[in-house]
């Protein structure tokens, strides 16, 4: 009776919305950079690492994951181009997993990647978030 309900509850909106554990989350990284440099991309968290990437111009990346009991998962990407290197946590459960957050919950998480920083894409067709570098 428990592995039915959970099932249902688990494809149900409420997953959908950051309301429960282990929420399934694909991020995509597009490189838009406006010099049409290529961007060199390193993604990990604390106990994984989706190794080193080469994102040409328009090229992107992603990579599937569950949010964690704690609602603590965390992927922090470095970006390097050009001689300049910036990062930014690019899913932070607390800020992209959480329906009281400025931004919102996200399963899709679209980041377009620009020079003055990281901007996720808003599937309403709203002006995307933008966030400055981390560094």
């Amino acid at each position: 009776m428990l592995i039915p309900f959970l099932i249902i509850l688990a494809t149900s909106s409420v997953a959908s919305a950051g309301l429960l554990p282990f929420s399934s989350k694909h991020v995509t990284i597009i490189n838009k950079l406006i010099t049409k440099d290529t961007i060199v991309l390193h993604c990990t968290n604390k106990g994984e690492d989706k190794g080193v990437v080469s994102l040409a111009p328009g090229a992107s990346f992603d990579f599937r994951f569950r949010v964690n009991l704690r609602k603590t998962t965390t992927y922090t990407c470095s970006f390097t181009w050009a001689g300049k290197t910036s990062t930014f946590d690019i899913f932070r459960a607390d800020r992209d997993d959480n329906p009281n957050s400025k931004v919102g919950v996200c399963s899709e998480c679209i980041w377009i990647i620009f020079e003055t920083g990281p901007c996720r894409d808003r599937r309403d067709g709203g002006q995307p978030y933008c966030f400055a570098w981390t560094s």
